[in-house]
This record gives structure tokens, sequence and C-alpha cells, in this order.
């Protein structure tokens, strides 16, 4: 999603949100990552100044007093972005590939069910379909992917084919670069 991503020639348009959107934006955020309820006010205090940058494919990027924390595409749900993730590793569901999978998961390649039970590969019980999970690699600490999966787990472990969850942002992508800080 953000392999040829730059601000310079991907956004085509920012604008400062209002209080109400705001509340909303933060409720939504709030009602989705529950893990994140006693830092919510550090990461997006009441008074901060919140813009919203609005990029091609209907993309957009929340961003709190000029630093980018989370997206979302077509008004869907929202996504942190990778250094948000490594910030509160906790507040996603952990799925993991083998070391195999690494320079292709990093490369932007969506993860497929047999990448997630093969050995070395593990999986969160009971995570759903359409719900966004953060991808380690074995051996790693920190997360090398965000995902969203087109299967459940049970789903995953049954069908063992085709794509169990859609690649959305990843280590080194646009996206990754843009949110140096």
């Amino acid at each position: 999603m953000f392999k040829k991503f730059t601000l310079k020639d991907s956004v085509s348009g920012q604008s400062l949100v209002k209080s109400s959107q705001q509340r909303a934006i933060r409720q939504k955020i709030a009602d989705q990552y529950p893990g994140l309820a006693d830092v919510l006010e550090d990461l997006i205090p009441k008074k901060a100044q919140i813009v919203v940058i609005k990029c091609q494919d209907a993309l957009s990027i929340v961003s709190v007093n000029n630093v980018m924390l989370f997206f979302n595409h077509f008004d869907g749900p929202y996504f942190p972005t990778l250094r948000l993730l490594h910030q509160y590793p906790d507040i996603l569901p952990r799925f993991q590939v083998d070391k195999g999978a690494i320079k292709f998961v990093i490369a932007g390649a969506d993860i497929m069910c047999r990448g997630l039970t093969s050995k070395g590969a593990k999986m969160e019980p009971g995570v759903a379909a359409e719900k966004c999970v953060a991808i380690y690699a074995e051996g790693k600490e920190n997360a090398l992917a965000l995902g969203w999966t087109k299967m459940s787990t049970e789903e995953i472990l049954n069908v063992n084919k085709d794509v169990g969850v859609q690649n959305m942002h990843a280590l080194y992508d646009g996206l990754w670069a843009e949110t140096k800080q």
C-alpha cells in the first residue's frame, strides 16, 4: 500500500480537524484499540493540532502535532503506524512468520496461509477475519508489518491456502520513511 508513497507526490490535500471531528477520531481509535486507553490522552491530547492528510487511493493519515500516528483506507478502521506499534506492541494481536518470509513481507508481499502455519510461524487464536494484526518474524523483537486478516485464524488453519493476511504497511516502505522523527 505504501511501497511508493512519498508526502511530496502522494498527498492530495490536508486539513486541520474541527473539535467535533477530533472527538470522533479519538473515540473510534479508543474503541478499536482498548490497549491504548491509558496513553490515548498523551498520544492525542484534546488541545492538540490534528491534521488529516488526504492521499491518493482514498487513504487518510492522522497527524498529531506533526507526527503521523494512524492511517485508514476508504474511511475504514484506523491502523497505527509501525513506529507507534513499536512503542506500544501489545495493542494488536500477533502473527509470526518464519525467517524465510522476512524479505518478502518487507517488500510488501501479502502473507499466505502456509506462511502462517509453517514451522516457526505462530498465530494468536481467536482472531476474526477483517481485523488489524501485527506481523512479527521468528527471532525478531519488533513488528515488521501491519496486516489485515482475510480469514479468521481457524480458517487459516483449516484452509491453509490463499492469502491469509493482506500486508498494509511494512518496514522501510514509504510511510515508514516519512514517519522518521
